[in-house]
């Protein structure tokens, strides 16, 4: 899996995992992080999330990171708000009030560039990465963020049964890379009702990183 899997997945419009709503583990679980209004939360790989609209309507910053254009600018539309748009280095950067997207590859992104982050919300990176680019990602992640506490989703699953994205990431793959670093605690464990793209069953969890 490369660049281009993504980049022709929202060129063709291929967004069956852009949800409808705010995650609802984000709107029960952000809490535990115990984030003051204002707290800035980085968002990697965001696509056009709606949990964007959620976490800057409940006033906090967003910082976000995506390799495609097309979703940041549909993400801005969407939003209603008109972007500055500067060419950084390998990157482009969208700002408004309150938030900040670099748009391009995520391993091109600096603790310098991205700025000071409060806390990482994970739904949709770790878990759309394959095995090896995962290796690579964890540790950058918790580079350029200067080790922020993380609300992290994964999903769990026989690979076997179904070609990700998104990937199974099992408990002991997360402790692997973030045990070092953080405290782990699991918030929440579900099945995936008719299963992961209805397909095989699944269980997503919850993760509280501090």
């Amino acid at each position: 899996m490369d660049a281009s899997f993504w980049h022709e997945t929202w060129e063709r419009n291929q967004i069956g995992f852009h949800q409808s709503q705010a995650n609802p583990f984000l709107v029960k679980y952000l809490k535990h992080l115990s984030l003051p209004k204002g707290a800035r939360v980085f968002v990697p790989l965001c696509g056009k999330t709606l949990d964007i609209h959620w976490l800057l309507a409940h006033g906090y910053g967003v910082a976000g990171s995506e390799l495609s254009k097309i979703a940041i600018e549909q993400l801005f539309s969407e939003l209603g708000l008109k972007p500055s748009i500067t060419p950084i280095d390998q990157l482009i950067r969208f700002s408004a009030k309150g938030i900040d997207i670099f748009v391009g590859d995520i391993f091109n992104l600096s603790p310098s560039l991205l700025g000071p982050i409060d806390a990482i919300y994970d739904r949709a990176a770790l878990v759309a990465l394959p095995k090896l680019m995962r290796e690579r990602y964890a540790p950058h992640l918790i580079n350029i963020t200067n080790r922020a506490p993380q609300l992290l989703i994964s999903f769990a699953y026989d690979q076997h049964l179904l070609d990700g994205p998104p990937f199974s990431v099992s408990d002991e793959e997360i402790a692997r890379h973030y045990q070092e670093t953080y405290h782990l605690k699991l918030l929440a464990s579900a099945d995936i009702k008719g299963g992961l793209k209805g397909k095989c069953p699944a269980t997503e969890n919850v993760w509280l990183l501090e």
